[in-house]
């Protein structure tokens, strides 16, 4: 038997799975002289100069206000784990929200557990130690340290994060033992959520959840922050595409989603969501990312994209551009059609309006200009009513904004959309008209045109404040812009 066939990771329990080797990979096993060789000869690469992520203070409130709302219960957050893409290859991982909001941290297996106590809660942060050393764990696992990169040590982690750290393959069993009351956030780690099967509930599971997203309602100044640092990237992703609009014509689309892409990964973590870069027809294909059509002078190009920071924060921004910098008279009609709906819409965003007014103001003037140019019978209160726009304008006009793309999804209707703004809530203001190419109830020449504006509204205590303004919107200033960036 080699020594390969003997290492196991140094975990509490014995009886764990030894490190396997790659079924045909090139080396049979590990020697003895080769396995006691490098348990040794390493340097101290223990960081001890470290400080606190830039967000502590605010995690640490966000922590206290989760703490104040569930008094006496164990509360049980998964960061996730790492998910096959195919064979031995994962995905990029990306921790989950609710996690990433609560700690700053942002590493697969990692949990949060707040314990109650007399005072509130005490919280620790479950996570994989640095890989051993001694074990060979560290250039034998297919996630060791030589093969994926280090990992912070339980003391780096717990002088970053302002919160105790311990091992996370402890946890299960601990959880296994546990008393009292207990909720998890489901759906990102089966094996706690196994640990815990017989002590939680989904309703209660799901009132966690629930409470979270609400908590994302209205943004803190670091997450304000970092919003404007993740629309600020992504204008400069857009002025990039512009700039390269011939290549892609000689190409396809992928060319413009690649060319955003690099914009994203250089100053950020990656992009919020799939790049949408729908040019002609596409654009009438509300997620279009596929991305392999083709680019041609005199169509438009609707290009949907953000750049996401290294804390999850994520733009959402859309424009529409002729792709030869001009508009020609019906794209001009349709997209200033468009900006005047979303100029109504911004205008309604402020504290104290109903959610709900913004789309409402943007959906009526959507719903005027359909029925002067003929192709829905009016009233307009009559095509409102019976939502007759909706065969043209297809979406809601906007959503929150935050660590995800499609913030506080979870969030109870009455403290969403049928809720109050307030300051601090973010927001994107999204209306747009979309003539299918097939549609036979317009005019030949709206057929294949589609159009949406889109930007990040931060409510102000006194308004609103359009986050993404550096990108313009008018149809004249657009092509002003354009033409500035091509030379």
């Amino acid at each position: 038997m080699t020594v390969a066939e003997e290492l196991t990771p140094a975990t509490p329990d014995e009886s764990e799975e030894p490190i396997k080797q790659r079924k045909n990979g090139l080396y049979p096993g590990v020697s003895d002289e080769l396995a006691e060789n490098m348990k040794s000869g390493w340097a101290d690469t223990e960081l001890r100069d470290l400080q606190p992520i830039a967000q502590a203070a605010e995690t640490a409130a966000r922590r206290a206000a989760l703490s104040a709302r569930f008094p006496g219960e164990r509360l049980v957050i998964p960061a996730g784990n790492l998910k096959t893409r195919s064979n031995d290859t994962e995905y990029a991982f990306r921790a989950s929200v609710e996690y990433a909001y609560l700690t700053g941290n942002q590493t697969e297996d990692g949990v949060l557990v707040l314990e109650p106590t007399a005072e509130g809660h005490e919280a620790t942060i479950y996570l994989l130690p640095r890989s051993d050393r001694e074990n060979g764990e560290f250039w034998l696992d297919g996630q060791g340290e030589l093969w994926v990169g280090r990992r912070h040590s339980l003391t780096e982690a717990g002088t970053l994060y302002g919160i105790p750290a311990s091992d996370v393959r402890e946890l299960a069993d601990a959880l296994r033992e546990a008393t009292g009351p207990v909720r998890v956030v489901r759906g990102y780690d089966a094996g706690i959520e196994a640990a815990l099967t017989d002590k939680v509930t989904a309703e209660r599971d799901e009132e966690l959840r629930v409470f979270l997203s609400e908590a994302r309602l209205v943004k803190d100044e670091f997450e304000i922050g970092e919003l404007q640092k993740a629309v600020d990237s992504t204008v400069r992703g857009f002025e990039d595409v512009v700039k390269v609009l011939d290549k892609a014509e000689a190409t396809s689309e992928r060319y413009i989603e690649g060319t955003f892409f690099l914009r994203a990964r250089v100053e950020g973590n990656d992009v919020g969501y799939g790049t949408i870069a729908a040019a002609g027809p596409h654009a009438c294909t509300l997620h279009w990312v596929r991305n392999d059509g083709a680019v041609r002078s005199g169509e438009l190009l609707l290009l949907d994209a953000g750049v996401e920071t290294h804390t999850y924060y994520t733009a959402d921004v859309t424009r529409t551009l002729p792709i030869n910098g001009r508009f020609d008279e019906i794209q001009r009609k349709i997209y200033d059609a468009v900006y005047e709906a979303q100029e109504a819409g911004i205008a309604a965003v402020k504290p104290g309006a109903k959610y709900r007014d913004f789309h409402d103001a943007a959906q009526r003037v959507l719903a005027e200009k359909l029925v002067e140019w003929g192709l829905v019978e009016g009233p307009v209160e009559r095509v409102l009513e019976l939502g007759l726009q909706r065969r043209w304008t297809l979406h809601g006009t906007g959503h929150m904004l935050g660590m995800d793309v499609h913030d506080c999804a979870a969030a109870r209707v009455e403290a969403y959309v049928d809720g109050v703004l307030e300051p601090g809530m973010c927001l994107t203001v999204e209306p747009g008209l979309y003539f299918q190419a097939d549609d036979l109830t317009v005019p030949e020449e709206y057929r294949g045109i589609g159009v949406r504006i889109e930007d990040d509204i931060l409510v102000t205590e006194d308004g609103n404040r359009n986050l993404s303004a550096a990108l313009p919107r008018r149809s004249d200033e657009v092509e002003a812009w354009m033409a500035s960036l091509k030379g």
